[in-house]
């Protein structure tokens, strides 16, 4: 009994969902990661279960979600292209593009990865604004606890 309950603690623990921010360039990047089970169990029609194609059944997957900010007025930056690649550290990965979400009438962009194991994970985000000449790069790491 103790096993099972110890097992499901464990299992709480590695669904926490986790985040960090990044200033580049003016912008402010905010990176959330939400386990794929935090978000199943909506009611039918809600927009988070067509999202991405669906929402994936299989153990490991989190949902990436991102959100940009301009740093001298703090407004929310909209229209932008944005893709992540996530892999683990050393390994290939696989990349997406990020789709535009709009929840609570805000703007966001995320998708579902799988990412299996505690990691360490490197996510790579690419960020292409429509008022900038270059791309804005960079990369947070995540660990799962």
């Amino acid at each position: 009994l103790g096993l099972i309950l110890l097992s499901g603690l464990v299992h709480t623990a590695m669904a926490a969902p986790s985040g960090d921010s990044r200033v580049v360039g003016e912008v402010q990047i905010y990176m959330g990661i939400l386990p794929a089970e935090l978000v199943r169990g909506h009611p039918q029609g809600h927009t988070e279960n067509s999202m991405h194609g669906g929402q994936p059944m299989a153990r490991g997957q989190f949902h990436i979600v991102v959100a940009l900010f301009d740093v001298r007025s703090g407004r929310r930056l909209t229209g932008a292209d944005v893709s992540a690649r996530v892999s683990e550290i050393g390994l290939a990965g696989s990349q997406k593009n990020l789709n535009p979400m709009e929840i609570a009438g805000t703007e966001s962009y995320g998708n579902y990865f799988e990412m299996q194991g505690n990691g360490p994970f490197r996510i790579s985000l690419t960020i292409r604004l429509r008022d900038r000449a270059q791309d804005i790069k960079v990369e947070f790491e995540e660990r799962h606890q």
